[in-house]
């Protein structure tokens, strides 16, 4: 006799890895039958030996265990930890004891297990408490400041379609051609000929020419180490949309991974639908989420794309933790190498969310002399602030930090 099918064990399986998709665990048909099976082959006997025939058959990356292990206890019902997550779902006001932020495992295990639950209040009810609307904030002012860590999956789905949606005005390079501009400032005496022997000599008006104007290219190299992993994610979706937009500013868009080695992933920003991009890019970065060697990255750069790339004076973002880990001397060259390259190297750290930052890292310390200027990317706001960082006047946070060597 199955004793699986008889009872709602199944079901409640069934229901479990609904849970793990919507909180962003990608769990297939093929898993959870293949879950099902294991569940009935190995007994369920004791709690411990079901967590781990479960994790065995559905979680297959490192960064998907802290969810798991949220959404496990959630399915084992336990009482202090559902009202905790009911909590944190509906709608309450913030007291100093409580804490500032929730996990990014725990919002995303709270919207997966409780997705249908009506939290509005009845429309009947009325409002008993009167705040000053200086002191309140919007939803979307909420998600422009929200660290892309802290977000659920709705928030991040929202990011995306906000980040789709940012427009960075660019300023045109003056470049050392010519042509003609009826209001330039220089005279040109070829055009003057050609009109003097049109007229028999006479001059009617001078004609004049002023510089040629072009738009740069962007070159981005964006660290996909485990450190910087959801950001990475985020930064792709701003790079696609920029490579993407006709006239966004950018002659062209060339975009580098680079984890443990680098990777070219400029053609496969070029596809229309942002998911299939994405997806193209993390099959073809099989370093994702792994170590970092940014000195030799840096140098493969400079070896084999450098001299492609940045021969039209491109503007360079650079997206790391700078937690380099190799030799340095390296790191110094290969640096130094892309500052004297490139027209302009912006330097993006996701660290600097921290109130605290300090560049006390030895990667930090040598990278920062060689750029340009420094801004974090944690948030949209910091994606947002990208306008000043291209104008060359955000370097206010990199003369701070270097205060600090």
């Amino acid at each position: 006799m199955n004793t699986l099918t008889e009872g709602r064990l199944e079901q409640n399986i069934l229901y479990f890895c609904r849970a793990l998709r919507r909180a962003g665990v990608a769990v297939g048909p093929a898993q959870t039958l293949d879950a099902i099976r294991a569940v009935e082959a190995a007994g369920f006997t004791h709690r411990t030996d079901f967590y781990y025939t479960l994790r065995a058959c559905l979680i297959t990356k490192v960064e998907q265990l802290d969810v798991f292990e949220r959404i496990f206890r959630l399915f084992w019902r336990d009482p202090e930890f559902l009202s905790k997550m009911m909590a944190m779902m509906l709608p309450t006001l913030q007291r100093e004891s409580e804490p500032k932020t929730a996990k990014t495992a725990e919002k995303r295990a709270a919207q997966a297990m409780l997705d249908g639950l009506d939290s509005e209040p009845p429309r009947n009810a009325r409002e008993e408490l009167d705040v000053d609307a200086k002191f309140t904030f919007s939803a979307t002012e909420q998600l422009k400041a929200m660290d892309f860590e802290q977000m659920s999956n709705s928030e991040l789905a929202e990011a995306k379609r906000a980040i789709a949606l940012m427009e960075l005005p660019i300023k045109p390079l003056v470049s050392r051609r010519l042509q003609s501009r009826p209001r330039g400032r220089q005279i040109d005496p070829r055009a003057t000929f050609r009109q003097m022997a049109r007229h028999g000599g006479e001059v009617i008006k001078l004609p004049r020419k002023a510089p040629k104007t072009r738009l740069p290219d962007l070159v981005a190299l964006c660290d996909i180490s485990g450190s910087c992993s959801t950001y990475a994610r985020m930064f792709m979706h701003f790079l696609h949309s920029v490579a993407r937009t006709k006239g966004a500013g950018w002659a062209q868009v060339h975009g580098f991974t680079f984890g443990t080695h680098l990777t070219n992933i400029t053609r496969n920003l070029s596809l229309r639908d942002p998911d299939a991009a994405l997806n193209a890019v993390g099959q073809q970065a099989r370093d994702w989420d792994g170590g970092t060697r940014i000195g030799e990255s840096l140098a493969e750069f400079n070896r084999h794309w450098s001299r492609r790339v940045l021969s039209r004076g491109a503007v360079v973002l650079l997206i790391t933790d700078g937690l380099e880990r190799d030799n340095l001397d390296i790191l110094h060259k290969q640096a130094e190498r892309l500052h004297l390259s490139a027209k302009q190297v912006i330097w993006l750290n996701p660290l600097l969310r921290w109130d605290g930052f300090s560049p006390l890292a030895s990667g930090i310390r040598t990278l920062l002399p060689l750029v340009d200027s420094f801004h974090s990317c944690h948030s949209l706001d910091s994606l947002g602030d990208l306008a000043t960082a291209f104008s060359g006047s955000g370097q206010g946070e990199k003369q701070r930090m270097m205060r600090l060597l």
